[in-house]
């Protein structure tokens, strides 16, 4: 994508997609205060850019299911291919290269009490170039899922926000642990669809589903209540002035670990941030203007949690998949 500038307006609607991916844009453009022509042609020209994507996500707590984040060392010649391969995979998603081109990070999900260890070698292609594997099982998440960095920008006033926020509000990722749910093959198709776009409409979803549309309405209101469903901007990062990605591994005191990822999880700069097992036991992705304010985040806001004992860090030098299940070809999203 060519290099351009991005204006109020373009994160404003990012930002009101993000409080409700299916919002109309007759609601939109009445809370921003623009007639609906203008909201329709500036989402028209960020989408057709690759620059946002409306995705219909599922939470894995809400399935049975258990993430786990897996970290790929690889020879240096080998590591986009391995990536590549693992892109390609429809059980894994957020494929990054990073440190330096060396490393590969991704998320799988599988059902729970199975081994996570044994289920990657499964999946990881047969290379000598793979010299070794990490896995983390994420244990709680305390800010990602249907909370977004896109929420902390200010793009919009807390009157805007109170318009276009949907009547089921999303709680913090395992805020709670919601009953699991049994999704049936209708399901599984208008979920498929809504991964790749989270606004698609009605008559497609009911025709993939096999149902009416007021049946897909209500179903879909099922799934979000239930926290089944959630839907998440994919963003280009420079619509916020974001360049620099970095994704790090503490080490935490296990009696400040509740107290440490909350914190961390008010950080302007945190995008993601979970308690895993491991060699570490916290996990956070962070996003910054550039390198300095990186600099300056690690020197100023991680330098005062006390209880954090050690901190790795790892940049993301391209982003390979994202949250969907297509691979990312055309542009570096959000992390």
């Amino acid at each position: 994508m060519k290099s351009r500038s991005y204006d109020p307006l373009d994160r404003q609607l990012v930002h009101a997609l993000q409080l409700d991916g299916r919002a109309s844009f007759s609601r939109i453009a009445q809370a921003l205060g623009v007639s609906d022509q203008t909201v329709a042609r500036r989402y028209a020209r960020l989408r057709g850019e690759g620059a946002v994507r409306v995705l219909g996500l599922t939470n894995p707590a809400a399935l049975g299911e258990v993430q786990w984040i897996i970290r790929v060392q690889c020879a240096p010649d080998a590591a986009s291919s391995v990536a590549e391969a693992l892109a390609r995979r429809d059980d894994t998603a957020w494929v990054s290269l990073i440190s330096g081109g060396t490393e590969i990070n991704c998320v799988t999900r599988a059902e729970s009490g199975r081994q996570g260890n044994s289920l990657l070698l499964q999946r990881l292609p047969r290379t000598p170039s793979v010299v070794g594997v990490t896995a983390y099982c994420v244990l709680h998440t305390y800010y990602g899922g249907a909370l977004s960095l896109v929420s902390k920008s200010e793009a919009l006033t807390d009157e805007q926000i109170r318009r276009l926020r949907p009547r089921t509000e999303p709680e913090p990722a395992d805020a709670r642990l919601p009953p699991v749910t049994v999704l049936d093959e209708g399901d599984h198709r208008m979920l498929a669809l809504l991964e790749r776009d989270g606004r698609t409409g009605l008559a497609e979803l009911a025709a993939a589903s096999d149902r009416s549309q007021s049946s897909v309405r209500r179903r879909m209101a099922e799934l979000l209540t239930s926290d089944v469903l959630y839907f998440d901007v994919n963003y280009e990062r420079r619509i916020f002035g974001l360049e620099s990605v970095v994704m790090l591994w503490l080490s935490v005191a296990p009696s400040r670990l509740e107290q440490t990822g909350r914190a961390l999880a008010e950080h302007p700069e945190v995008a993601y941030v979970c308690a895993t097992t491991g060699p570490t036991n916290l996990h956070a992705v962070v996003i910054c203007p550039d390198i300095p304010a990186l600099y300056s985040y690690l020197t100023t806001k991680i330098a005062t949690l006390d209880a954090v004992h050690q901190v790795e860090t790892a940049p993301v030098l391209r982003r390979v998949k994202s949250a969907a299940s297509l691979p990312q070809t055309a542009r570096a999203p959000q992390s």
